[in-house]
């Protein structure tokens, strides 16, 4: 995959999750064959331990009843079918747990590295693979030695492993000739299965050693160049210039819904020049005052017009106006050192607005405004 794709760069970057995710839908994961086989063989010969008994049992069962016949039997010409089925289903039964026990192996062993993929692209033929100059470089490369080093462990591990376990149970396989048949083969598979057992033990040695190799090889076949990281951010986030616009298209939506809100506030506070912004308050539907808009400078400007071409109140408040700012953001609750001195405001809208209707005094001057240190936000 990554190693096969000429680049005059130097692949010095890691791989992007990107990157990860694509090779692992092309089946492309780290994968160690010395494991799978460790997993298996060791299965394998804890099964001969564990269910010898079981297999032998049946196994001498199996022999008695095909070995044991009578005149009436030998003469039947169908008897020699039922026996062979009979001694299908025997073997089957018998060996049903190491059947087993072999089929987790080889379940759980790809799982134990790389976890489970299945993916279609890793049958699909590969006709790069056809290049013969590719091919001599795959006979040279890192992950080639790598299998010669493991091939020749895997033969000197077994040979010696094999020579001191035959050592080791010497006299038990020359007692075997002394014993009766069910307790020959009892024996003859406790050897093996010890015997298995510790051959595999080879093979699970090489794949400690082939597992990290296995990991720093297949990142190392996933490293991109620099030029390919920008080139996977422009495809997955888009060019420059295109995000710049989609950026200007959210703010501009932003700015109509929230010139839209201002005629629904019940204030506009201002700077007054510099800085505006519009509050809204529902006793039975909020638990403080919230902020529908705010500008500065051409924004404030037009939330000012909008606000009195629809008689919304305008006060100039600018130590307030400028607290608000700078710590409240749209369709949020101002912060609670606000509320005394957003509710002075408000009192003296409402005062304001029962003036307007006929049913009170005009108000005086807003009263001066006291904003908390920690929200004070001065020029």
């Amino acid at each position: 995959m990554a190693e096969e794709q000429d680049s005059s760069q130097e692949r010095s970057e890691e791989a992007t999750q990107k990157r990860r995710s694509d090779a692992r839908e092309k089946g492309d994961i780290a994968r160690s064959k010395e494991l799978n086989t460790a997993a298996i063989l060791i299965a394998g010969a804890i099964g001969l331990l564990v269910f010898g008994g079981i297999i032998t049992t049946g196994l001498a069962k199996m022999m008695r009843y095909n070995l044991t016949l009578s005149r009436r039997d030998i003469f039947d010409v169908d008897f020699m079918a039922i026996h062979l089925s009979a001694s299908l289903v025997e073997s089957l039964v018998s060996l049903l747990p190491i059947f087993t026990l072999l089929i987790i192996a080889a379940i759980v062993g790809p799982l134990a590295l790389g976890g489970w993929v299945l993916s279609a692209k890793v049958l699909a033929p590969q006709w790069n693979r056809l290049s013969l100059i590719k091919g001599l470089k795959r006979m040279f490369a890192l992950r080639a030695l790598m299998e010669l080093f493991k091939s020749i462990a895997k033969v000197v591990l077994v040979v010696a492993l094999a020579v001191m376990i035959l050592l080791w149970f010497s006299s038990e396989i020359i007692n075997i000739g002394k014993q009766d048949t069910l307790s020959a083969m009892v024996s003859s598979l406790n050897i093996v299965g010890w015997s298995v057992l510790g051959l595999s033990c080879s093979m699970l040695i090489i794949a400690v050693i082939d597992i990290p190799f296995q990991l720093y090889d297949h990142s190392r076949k996933l490293k991109m160049t620099r030029q390919e990281v920008k080139d996977e951010m422009k495809n997955t986030e888009g060019k420059p210039e295109v995000r710049s616009r989609i950026r200007q298209l959210q703010y501009d939506m932003s700015q109509r819904r929230m010139m839209a809100a201002v005629p629904e506030a019940d204030v506009v506070i201002t700077n007054p020049e510099h800085f505006a912004v519009a509050l809204r308050y529902n006793s039975n539907q909020m638990g403080a005052p919230v902020l529908v808009a705010k500008g500065a400078d051409l924004v404030a400007q037009k939330i000012r017009e909008i606000a009195k071409a629809n008689q919304v109140p305008v006060l100039s408040a600018p130590p307030l106006a400028r607290a608000v700012f700078y710590s409240t953001e749209i369709d949020q609750q101002i912060p609670a050192g606000l509320y005394v001195a957003v509710a002075q405001v408000l009192a003296y809208v409402f005062q304001l607005n029962r003036f307007k209707r006929g049913k009170g005094q005009r108000p005086g001057k807003l009263p001066e405004i006291d904003i908390p240190d920690n929200l004070r936000r001065d020029t």
